[in-house]
């Protein structure tokens, strides 16, 4: 056992018949979410529900945090979710949790991606969160690549935590033979 598990105790396992369900569902969020052409996924509805509630929430702050607020809200809410699900031992929640986490990224990078050309619908307001942060931090012109990236670092995020689910069950049906 390693110094973690010395700590925290082992992942509680997780059978073949709760497993290959969410390995499915992972399996066809990311087709759905690599075909999506509109680039706003069904969690995105959730997340930007979380995403205003940052921007009150942070409004506290200052102007800058307030309009990174949202966005920050999108990715604290889910963190907070791993970070339970991981002390609580729970494989399944902590992979949903990490699932959702990175599921934010391809959004929010194609949210970063449009902030020149401001096509993308918005809520609340005229002028888009990061066409306003680019232009305040000088990397307007870099959007496209920005967003390029936090696409892409979602995607790996997303298959990754797959990967990982399906190694711990792997690992639990072998553990029990």
């Amino acid at each position: 056992m390693s110094r973690l598990e010395d700590k925290l105790g082992p992942w509680k396992s997780i059978s073949r018949l709760a497993g290959i369900p969410w390995l499915c569902f992972y399996a066809l969020f990311l087709l759905y979410a690599l075909t999506s052409g509109s680039g706003f996924l069904i969690l995105d509805f959730a997340n930007l529900i979380i995403h205003e509630g940052g921007h009150f929430f942070f409004s506290w702050f200052g102007d800058t945090i307030h309009i990174l607020g949202g966005t920050l809200g999108e990715l604290i809410v889910p963190l907070l979710c791993v970070a339970y699900f991981f002390f609580h031992r729970e494989t399944t929640g902590f992979a949903f949790s990490v699932f959702w986490f990175f599921e934010n990224f391809p959004y929010i990078g194609n949210y970063m991606a449009d902030a020149r050309t401001s096509a993308l619908p918005l809520v609340g307001s005229e002028e888009s969160d990061w066409t306003i942060l680019f232009t305040q931090w000088g990397l307007l012109a870099q959007d496209q690549k920005i967003g390029a990236v936090v696409r892409t670092l979602g995607y790996l995020g997303m298959f990754a935590s797959t990967a990982w689910l399906a190694l711990r069950l792997r690992y639990d049906a072998t553990a029990k033979q």
